[in-house]
Order: structure tokens, then sequence, then C-alpha cells
């Protein structure tokens, strides 16, 4: 049975947030917080806690000159994990600075966040105080909350386009990427930005290289890779076209008649 509860942050921004329990809860309870389905969606996966200030420092302008504004643009609605660390946190700052309206989800298990208001215990981290929305779901560990990603992605989105896009990362945006390649979602790749992103960009351009860990992952095909170095231009119209292909394609698809 999910629950909703609305949460208020010290810098006096509010969030609706719903716990759920079972995946087959997600549909009826996104609903009940307010947030729209059949919406194009943007999953951030990446670097947390573990993002050196150099890489945070890189990653800052690819967020608020390219990916905020780009989702406000196109009416997207951005899931991420949700706590106030690594790429969630740039994520909820870009928000912010552009003064965007674009629902912003986080999801995280329950067992490792703190929810504002209530009395502070060990172990546990902080949400980002700038999304609008939290779904909280079962775990105690970093990596629970993985595939509770992928499916709110896929229940807000629908047939609408959706795509991931991998900025640094480890272990768990491993996890998180492979959660989107069973969705069959696209995994849009930054190089540049180190650890896991880049491990997997160095296997992707010397396949000899591969790593054996990454070799399922890249033998699905689920992959576009981006250089951080490189203009974002190249990247803004590629998610854009992404998007409107695939929403005029889906279109083509569910209404035959209208394009005859």
């Amino acid at each position: 049975m999910s629950s909703s509860l609305d949460l208020t942050f010290t810098n006096g921004r509010t969030a609706r947030a719903i716990r759920v329990q079972e995946r087959a809860e997600l549909p009826t309870a996104l609903n009940e917080i307010g947030l729209p389905c059949s919406a194009p969606v943007l999953v951030i996966v990446g670097g947390a806690s573990n993002l050196s200030r150099l890489d945070y420092q890189r990653l800052e302008s690819l967020f608020v000159n390219l990916l905020a504004p780009l989702a406000e643009e196109l009416g997207m609605v951005v899931v991420d994990g949700g706590t106030d660390a690594g790429v969630m946190q740039l994520m909820g700052i870009a928000r912010s600075q552009i003064n965007g309206s674009f629902p912003l989800v986080g999801v995280a298990p329950v067992g490792k966040i703190q929810i504002p208001g209530r009395q502070i215990a060990a172990h546990v981290h902080p949400l980002e105080p700038h999304h609008t929305h939290f779904v909280l779901v079962p775990g105690s560990e970093w990596g629970d909350e993985s595939p509770w990603i992928a499916e709110t992605a896929s229940v807000l989105s629908q047939d609408v386009p959706s795509v991931t896009i991998l900025m640094n990362g480890g272990s768990i945006s491993l996890k998180d990427v492979q959660e989107s390649i069973a969705e069959e979602r696209l995994v849009v790749v930054i190089a540049g930005t180190g650890r896991l992103a880049d491990q997997i960009a160095a296997a992707m351009q010397n396949p000899c290289e591969e790593q054996r860990t990454l070799a399922p992952v890249l033998e699905t095909g689920y992959f576009k890779l981006f250089e951080l170095s490189k203009s974002t231009v190249q990247l803004r119209a590629f998610l854009k076209r992404h998007f409107l292909q695939q929403r005029m394609q889906n279109n083509k698809r569910l209404y035959p008649r209208l394009n005859a």
C-alpha cells in the first residue's frame, strides 16, 4: 500500500513524496502525487558522493546550459536517485538556476535517506532540496533503487521517448545502466566525466580492451557516446532529434489512419 506525504526542506522548498512497497503500485502512486503520464523522460545516472571536485566542476555547465534547459523546452520529466550529491545535486541546482518548471523526480531507498523534519539517523543521506517529487522505495542499500528508477521512467514515459544519460559513476551506476537497458532505453555515455563513463567509452572505442564485466552490457547496442570536451551542440541536437523523431514514429504507429 502506497502512502504520500509532503516534504518541506530547510531552504523553504516543498516536494511531494510517496512511499511504495511493490512495483505494481507505481502507476497509481505516481498519479497520486501529480506526475504526468506519457511524458518524455530523461534519466540521470552517475557519480554521487564519489564524484571528485574536478569532475563535478566539469559537469556543472552541462547541466545548467544543456540538460536542464532542454528538459524545460521539451516538457520532460527528469528522474534520478534524488540525494543531495553528485549528478543529482547538479540537476537540482541547474533546475533552480534556470527557474525550471519541469518535474524532477528522485527515486531513493527509504533505508538510506534522511526525510526532512525527522530525527537525524546514522548512515543516511539528505534528499536534494530542489527536487519536486520523490518516490521512496524499499531498500537499505544503495542499488536497491536501481530497478525502481528504470521502471519509474517507463511508467512515466509509456509510449513517449525516454533516454538515460550516464556521467562518471561506479558500481551502482553500472546497475542503473543495466536496468535501463532491460527497459530497452537508450543510454548516452558522456566520455571525459571519469570512472564508469570513461571505462565504457574506452571499451566502445577499442572492443579488444573490453572489461569482462562490461562486455554483456555493450553487446546490447543500447549506447551512444559523446565527448564532454567537444561542443555540446551535437549532443543537444542528438537528444532533441531522438525525442522528436521517436515521438513522431510512435504517433504514426498509434494513429495510422491519420498518417495514411
